[in-house]
C-alpha cells in the first residue's frame, strides 16, 4: 500500500513539475507533455538499468502514465496568475517528489534483496534522476549538483530502508514527511555542502 501511495505522489509531484519548467522555458504543448512524462519516469528508468531491471517494467505502470497526463494536463488548465507563483511553491513540488520516488526506489531495490550500497544507488537515482533529466533538457544546472543539499536526503532515505530502521507504512510515511520537510529547510536556509574550488 505503502509503495502505490508513494508512487502515486512522487509520480504527479514530478510530472507537475516537468511541467512548469517546460512551460517556463516556452515548449510547445507536445514538449509539456514529453517533458512531464520523462521527469516523472526517467529516475525509475535508469534505475532499472543499474539495478538488473528490464525498462521495458515501466510500461506495466499503465495507471501512473495516467495519473501523469492528467496531472500534466491539470497544471496546463491553470490560470496563468497561479503559474507566476511557481517559485514559491515549485520546490515544495520538487521536494515532495524527490522524498516519494527515494523511498520508493529504495524499497523496490531491498524487495530484489540487493546490498545496501545497491539500495543507496537506487534511492538516489530513483529519487533525483528524473530532475536531472528535466534540468539537462531545459539547459539548466542540474539541482542535485549544485550546492544546495539535494541528493544527501535521498541518500537518508537509502540508508533508513536499507538498515530496516524504516520498514512498515507507518514508519516509511514518516520517513517521507521527514525528507520532505528537511529538504524544504534545505533550500530555505540555504544549507549547502562544502564545495572546493580550484584558484584562479
Amino acid at each position: 500500500m505503502a509503495w502505490d501511495v508513494l508512487s502515486m505522489i512522487g509520480t504527479i509531484a514530478f510530472a507537475v513539475s516537468g511541467a512548469i519548467v517546460a512551460m517556463e522555458e516556452e515548449y510547445d504543448i507536445l514538449g509539456i507533455y514529453i517533458l512531464g512524462i520523462v521527469t516523472a519516469f526517467g529516475g525509475g528508468a535508469i534505475r532499472n538499468l543499474l539495478i538488473g531491471v528490464p525498462v521495458s517494467a515501466l510500461w506495466e505502470q499503465g495507471m501512473f502514465f495516467q495519473i501523469a497526463l492528467l496531472s500534466i494536463t491539470a497544471v496546463m488548465l491553470f490560470p496563468n496568475r497561479l503559474l507566476k507563483h511557481w517559485q514559491r511553491w515549485g520546490n515544495f513540488t520538487d521536494a515532495i517528489g524527490l522524498s516519494a520516488f527515494a523511498i520508493q526506489g529504495a524499497l523496490y531495490a531491498t524487495e530484489m534483496n540487493h546490498p545496501l550500497s545497491a539500495v543507496l544507488v537506487a534511492a538516489v537515482l530513483t529519487g533525483s534522476g528524473g530532475g536531472m533529466i528535466r534540468d539537462v533538457l531545459a539547459r539548466r544546472k542540474p539541482l542535485v549538483l549544485r550546492s544546495e543539499i539535494y541528493a544527501v536526503w535521498a541518500i537518508l532515505c537509502g540508508l533508513a530502508i536499507g538498515l530496516k530502521i524504516a520498514a512498515n507504512s507507518f514508519e516509511l510515511y514518516a520517513l517521507f514527511a521527514i525528507i520532505t520537510a528537511l529538504r524544504v529547510l534545505s533550500y530555505t536556509y540555504k544549507w549547502k555542502l562544502p564545495t572546493k574550488r580550484l584558484g584562479t
